[in-house]
């Protein structure tokens, strides 16, 4: 119900973000990703581009840390996470939660997978406490010398943790906490 009323509620801001995104960069609208779900099902994401137009492939790419391709419209997207709102309709079709923990590809989940299996017990969300934390990761990805390593033995492990942490202790009150601190940027 949450979803179908933010889409309606939201469809002229996504009429305007995707001008705005076609004009700064022509090309698609959505960046579409396979993420792994609940139970290890894989999914499609959707999210607003805001990287220059890459042809390559349905996986997408994993730079972390760059910024290069960043558009402006997408520099603004990502700093509001208003290229979040199109997984309003991954939650529409029960694919994602409003929260939980979030969705990763399957090159990271194979690296914990006995953690992950705990984590994808549950849909995976929009928002968590991993996000809200790590809203800045890009910049931290961005100073390390080795950004990949960064991401899998520091970033990955610290996230895990609060997936689990969530899988175990959640309510629907820190839920509402949860959309609340995502939307006003509070991390604590």
């Amino acid at each position: 119900m949450f979803a179908i009323i933010g889409l309606l509620v939201l469809s002229p801001l996504f009429l305007i973000i995707s001008l705005l995104i076609w004009s700064d960069d022509p090309g698609p609208v959505f960046f579409i990703q396979e993420r792994v779900g609940k139970n290890g099902k894989i999914f499609i994401l959707y999210k607003f581009r805001s990287m220059k137009n890459d042809h390559s492939g349905p996986e997408g790419r994993f730079d972390p840390g760059d910024k290069s391709r960043v558009t402006r419209v997408g520099n603004y997207l990502r700093r509001k996470k208003l290229d979040e709102l199109p997984q309003l309709y991954n939650v529409l079709v029960g694919d994602m939660s409003v929260v939980g923990p979030r969705p990763e590809i399957q090159k990271w989940v194979e690296v914990y997978p006995d953690r992950w299996e705990k984590v994808l017990s549950v849909r995976p969300g929009i928002t968590d406490n991993a996000s809200i934390v790590f809203r800045s990761e890009e910049d931290q990805l961005g100073s390390s010398e080795n950004p990949i390593r960064t991401y899998r033995e520091y970033i990955l492990p610290e996230k895990l943790e609060y997936y689990e942490d969530y899988v175990e202790n959640r309510t629907f009150l820190g839920d509402i906490n949860l959309i609340l601190r995502t939307i006003f940027c509070k991390k604590h």
